[in-house]
């Protein structure tokens, strides 16, 4: 009956959805690894940040994204933000989706980077790099002790990253201080640490300086390529989710809930590629 229902439906892009720019660092990667499909990114600029917002907020946000992309055809939607995946996917999950549609899927990215962190360690301590929404959720510390029982997990919160990063000043001097700032909180809770994890898509961006003040024996893990990972393996054990995502002429359509031309000029950087937005109003949306 799944695999008939399935057969009956129409093809439609992958969504990729996150609270602005970071997603994009993710939707990169999985585009690079698995270029036959079509895509369809929507950012929620308009009430951007996430991290500093409350779990309400953040799962009212989220889940009229999801819905929005549901509706133009997304068979699968990933939360390619640490913050939406911490305060909302569980939510979604659970109470919502079977009600949207119980063939549809939204899967984030911080279950994957969990799966896969642990490996990356040889004293079998972590430190989380990660916004505050993030951190206060304790996600990352629930999802790794699933699957690394012994591995300690350190976090730290770094608020004024991802301004830094929006407001263009992440290749500054002025950048260097509050990065070295939160390594070194980060590390001053055990110097044992030997692994980084960039729990915000927007961190790649700053990835430069972070190298520049980290210790050459820390390993720094970014998100992008083992989302990318993830979703094609989830893709091959749902043959039948995947027979929907599969397109002939592989496209990328980009939204925004701000103006399209300052996001256009911003997301550029994150992706890599000149990008040319348009503009949604997500119901109710507006500034809490």
């Amino acid at each position: 009956m799944v695999s008939y229902f399935y057969t009956m439906q129409t093809k439609g892009p992958i969504g990729v959805f996150d609270s602005g720019y970071g997603g994009l660092t993710v939707l990169k990667e999985i585009v690079q690894q698995l270029p036959q499909y079509n895509y369809m990114y929507l950012g929620d600029n308009a009430r951007a940040p996430y991290g500093t917002r409350s779990f309400e907020s953040v799962y009212q946000y989220t889940l009229q994204s999801v819905r929005w992309l549901f509706q133009q055809g997304c068979p699968l939607v990933i939360l390619a933000c640490n913050t939406a995946s911490a305060k909302a996917l569980r939510t979604i999950q659970q109470n919502d989706l079977p009600q949207l549609d119980p063939h549809k899927r939204v899967l984030g990215v911080i279950r994957p980077t969990s799966e896969t962190v642990g490996n990356s360690t040889k004293s079998k301590q972590i430190g989380i790099l990660a916004t505050n929404g993030t951190v206060q959720s304790n996600s990352y510390i629930l999802e790794i002790e699933k699957f690394f029982p012994d591995i300690k997990v350190y976090q730290q919160a770094c608020p004024m990253w991802v301004p830094l990063i929006e407001n263009n000043e992440y290749e500054a001097d002025g950048a260097d201080y509050f990065v070295e700032k939160y390594i070194q909180e980060l590390l001053q809770q055990s110097p044992e640490i030997d692994t980084f994890l960039l729990a915000c898509t927007h961190y790649p961006l700053l990835l430069n300086k972070i190298k520049k003040h980290t210790p050459s024996h820390i390993n720094i893990i970014t998100q992008g390529s083992i989302v990318a990972k993830s979703l094609e393996d989830y893709l091959q054990r749902h043959p039948e989710l995947e027979n929907l995502c599969l397109q002939e002429n592989s496209n990328i359509s980009f939204f925004t809930t701000d103006a399209t031309e300052f996001f256009d000029v911003q997301a550029t950087k994150f992706f890599g590629k000149n990008i040319h937005s348009t503009h949604v109003q997500l119901i109710n949306q507006k500034e809490e």
